[in-house]
Parts: structure tokens; C-alpha cells; sequence
């Protein structure tokens, strides 16, 4: 029965905080670790529930992922990033970046949250959520704005941000977002191609969980079928919401409030253990 409360609050937790620039990782780690479950395992869980979130977005962006499927017969590297091809094209050379990037750093990760006790572990993810608002709030200062199409350095320089991105604390979406604006994208435009990126990323980080783990990281099938349907559930009317409101929310000021709660909440739980 823990198990499928557990299961349910990080679906929910998952659900709202995937497509927010916080750190989903990074909160739902402090979340389950707060529910007593083990470091290690709780980073391998945020990771592993990002699938759920991942099937909201497949089904949100379903016409973009229809033209990009469409695109594939007529693609030629002379005209990688012409017309529709370009999505695919970014997609494809950003999740390469991903990769080579990301895989290092996940085994860095999953053996440093194995060596930090539950309130350090809280504290680190506060100091990257603080790092994530910097950056946010930086980008936001800087975006011209006026761009819609991605160019190969987008992709290379979007698709190693992300890699960063499976350090827990790091925003995945708050980094890509980000690192688009920095290259003159509309803050519309900047989400929607860092959602995009989110679904073979995400996908890809469950697998990557899964090989490590040697199956499910620490929670039963059942309970992950519940995480992943409360995930999707709420994640989709997430998107929609946050779609709408995209250039009205502080979202930098959330993550510094959010990493200061973190630091001062892991301090008192390492004093206390």
C-alpha cells in the first residue's frame, strides 16, 4: 500500500513540475526522499517517471511529431535544416549531444547520491535549483527574440544543456528554455522546441534507469503503471496551462525560493539524523 501512495504523489508531484523550469528531477528526488525512500533509488525514480510526462507531450505535440514522421522520406543532409526538416534535424543531432554528454553524468549522479546522506543530498539539489534561476534569470535579460527555426548550433549547444540536465536540481526544461532564449527565440517558441527534445530525452533517460537498475528502479509494476497515468494525467493539463501563461510567471524566482527551501530543509534533516 506505501508503495502505491508513493506512487501517486510522485505522479502528481511529476506531473506538475516536468514542464516547469524547476528541476523536475530534482524536486521529486527531494519529494521521495523525504518519503524515506533511498537517494540512489530516488534519483533513478525521477528519472523513470519522466515516461509518464513523456506520453502527455507525445499526445500534446502530436501534429508537430506527425510533420516530423512525414518529413523523414524526403530528408538529405544538403537540406538537414530546410523547411520540416529542420525539426528533425534538431532533434536527432541534439539528442546525440544528449547522450554524450548525459551518460557520464548519470553515472556521476547515481554514486554521488549513494554517498550523500538524505539532508546533504536536499541541500545539493537546492544549490543547483539556485544555479537553474541564475541562468533563467539571465536569459531572460538578454532574449532578443524574432527566431522560429533551429540551426545546427542550436541543436549541438540545446542538446548539451540538456545532457547537464540529468544532474537532479538542474531544470531540464528551465536549461533548454533558456538556452534558446539566449539565441533569440520567443519565449513560445523556446518551450515548445525544449518539449519536443523532452520526449526521446525522456525516453531514453527511463531506458538508460532501467539498464542500471536491471529493471525497475526500486518500485513494483503496479505502482509504476499509477505513477505514470497521474503523471500523464496531470501533465498534460500542465502544458496547456503553462503554454497559456508563458511570459507572465518568474519562473527564476520560484527556483531560488524553492533551492533556498532546499538547502535550509536538508541542513535541518542532516542536524536532526
Amino acid at each position: 500500500m506505501r508503495e502505491y501512495l508513493v506512487a501517486v504523489i510522485a505522479g502528481i508531484v511529476q506531473g506538475i513540475v516536468e514542464w516547469l523550469p524547476v528541476s523536475s528531477q530534482g524536486n521529486l528526488s527531494i519529494v521521495l526522499t523525504m518519503l524515506q525512500v533511498d537517494p540512489e533509488v530516488a534519483v533513478q525514480l525521477a528519472l523513470f517517471f519522466q515516461v509518464g510526462t513523456t506520453l502527455s507531450a507525445t499526445v500534446y505535440y502530436r501534429d508537430d511529431l506527425r510533420t516530423i514522421l512525414q518529413s523523414l522520406p524526403n530528408w538529405r543532409p544538403s537540406s538537414a535544416y530546410d523547411g520540416d526538416n529542420a525539426i528533425t534535424s534538431y532533434i536527432v543531432v541534439a539528442c546525440l549531444m544528449t547522450g554524450l554528454i548525459g551518460i557520464p553524468l548519470y553515472v556521476f549522479a547515481v554514486d554521488l547520491a549513494g554517498q550523500l546522506s538524505g539532508g546533504l543530498f536536499v541541500a545539493a539539489i537546492g544549490v543547483l535549483l539556485i544555479l537553474t534561476g541564475w541562468i533563467q534569470l539571465t536569459s531572460k535579460s538578454v532574449s532578443m527574440g524574432g527566431r522560429d527555426k533551429p540551426t545546427l548550433w542550436d541543436s549541438i549547444i540545446v542538446g548539451s544543456v540538456q545532457g547537464v540536465a540529468i544532474l537532479p536540481g538542474i531544470s531540464r526544461s528551465g536549461i533548454t528554455t533558456s538556452a534558446l532564449l539566449f539565441r533569440s527565440y520567443e519565449p513560445p517558441t523556446a518551450f515548445r522546441l525544449s518539449f519536443l527534445l523532452s520526449i526521446p530525452a525522456s525516453l531514453g533517460a527511463a531506458a538508460l534507469t532501467m539498464a542500471g537498475a536491471g529493471g525497475l528502479p526500486g518500485i513494483g509494476l503496479g505502482p509504476a503503471l499509477t505513477a505514470f497515468v497521474m503523471s500523464g494525467l496531470v501533465g498534460y493539463l500542465m502544458i496547456d496551462t503553462l503554454m497559456r501563461v508563458v511570459d507572465r510567471i518568474p519562473f527564476a524566482a520560484v527556483c531560488f525560493g524553492l533551492g533556498g527551501l532546499a538547502i535550509v530543509g536538508g541542513g535541518v534533516v542532516s542536524l536532526i539524523a
